[in-house]
C-alpha cells in the first residue's frame, strides 16, 4: 500500500541471529520492512566500510510486507547499499539496528557495528534506533527488549515530524526478566573505558597467536543520569547520540597553547 511506512532493519550479529529476527518482527508491526544484515558476525566494526572488495547481496527470505537480505559486508555497508542503491527515490521512515546481543552502553557505542549502522542511517535524515540487550547469549531472552523496543519505536514514529535531525538513539535493555524492568530512562553516556589484555598462546606449528579480552572500567558507577547506572538498576537506557566529536571544552583550554 502506498501509505505504508517503510522501515529498514540491520544489525551486526548477522541475518541469522535471534536478535535480528526480533527486530524484524518489531518493524513489521509498523510498516513494510526491508532488512539487510551481514552474512556473518560483524561485531565491533563501528563505522567500517568495504572499499577494496566487491559486495555480494542475496535474498534469504520474503513474505507479505517484508524481505530479508544478506550482504557480504559490514553493518555500515548494509546501510549504504540500502540508501544509495535499493531505496533510491523512496522515503524511509525509520532505521532499526539490532537487536544486538550485548550492551552498547558507555564507550561501547564507539566500537559497535550495530550503532555504526544506526548512526549511518541518521546521516540520511532518517530517525534511527540502535537497540541492544545486555546479554551476549545466542539464545538470549528478548521478551523485554521486544516490548520496550516496540514502545520506543512507536514513540519515535509518532513524534518524528517534531524532532530535529539527525536523530539517533542508543537504546540498551537490561539483562533481566521483562517483569523486572522498571521502565525507560533518558540518559547520557557513561564515562569509562575498556582496559584490554591478550591471552598469548602457540598454535600446533609453534606460531604465536592472541585472544583479546578485557574489562570495562566505569569511572562513575554512582552517576544516576548515566546509561550504565540505568542498566544496573533494571531500566531501559535511552541515549541520544551525536556524531560531532569536537571537544568544545578543550577548544577553550587550547587557546594560547596551540600556536
Amino acid at each position: 500500500m502506498e501509505n505504508r511506512r517503510l522501515i529498514f532493519v540491520t544489525n551486526d550479529d548477522s541475518y541469522m541471529s535471534k536478535g535480528f529476527r526480533a527486530a524484524v518482527n518489531i518493524a513489521r508491526e509498523f510498516g513494510d520492512v526491508v532488512a539487510i544484515a551481514p552474512d556473518r558476525v560483524q561485531s565491533g566494526m563501528s563505522q567500517a566500510i568495504t572499499i577494496n572488495n566487491p559486495l555480494f547481496i542475496r535474498e534469504v527470505e520474503r513474505g507479505e510486507g517484508y524481505e530479508i537480505h544478506a550482504l557480504s559486508g559490514t553493518p555500515v555497508d548494509c546501510a549504504k547499499i540500502a540508501f544509495d542503491h535499493i531505496f533510491l527515490g523512496r522515503k524511509v521512515d525509520l532505521v532499526i539496528s539490532g537487536i544486538n546481543h550485548g550492551s552498547n552502553a558507555a564507550v561501547n557505542v564507539m566500537y559497535s557495528g550495530t550503532m555504526g549502522a544506526a548512526i549511518e542511517g541518521s546521516f540520511y535524515g532518517v530517525p534511527s534506533i540502535g537497540l541492544s540487550l545486555d546479554d551476549h547469549a545466542a539464545d538470549a531472552d528478548f521478551e523485554g527488549a521486544v516490548e520496550y523496543g516496540r514502545q520506543i519505536v512507536a514513540s519515535v514514529l509518532e513524534a518524528a515530524d517534531r524532532l530535529p535531525r539527525p536523530l539517533c538513539l542508543n537504546v540498551n535493555v537490561p539483562r533481566c526478566p521483562k517483569s523486572a524492568i522498571k521502565g525507560i530512562r533518558l540518559c547520557r553516556q557513561t564515562r569509562g573505558f575498556w582496559r584490554e589484555a591478550f591471552y598469548a598462546r602457540k598454535d600446533p606449528q609453534g606460531r604465536d597467536y592472541f585472544w583479546l579480552t578485557g574489562a570495562f572500567q566505569n569511572a562513575e558507577p554512582q552517576a544516576e543520569d548515566s546509561d550504565e547506572w540505568a542498566l544496573a538498576h533494571y531500566y531501559v537506557a535511552v541515549v541520544p547520540v551525536q556524531v560531532d566529536m569536537t571537544d568544545y571544552k578543550m577548544l577553550d583550554a587550547l587557546n594560547g597553547v596551540v600556536k
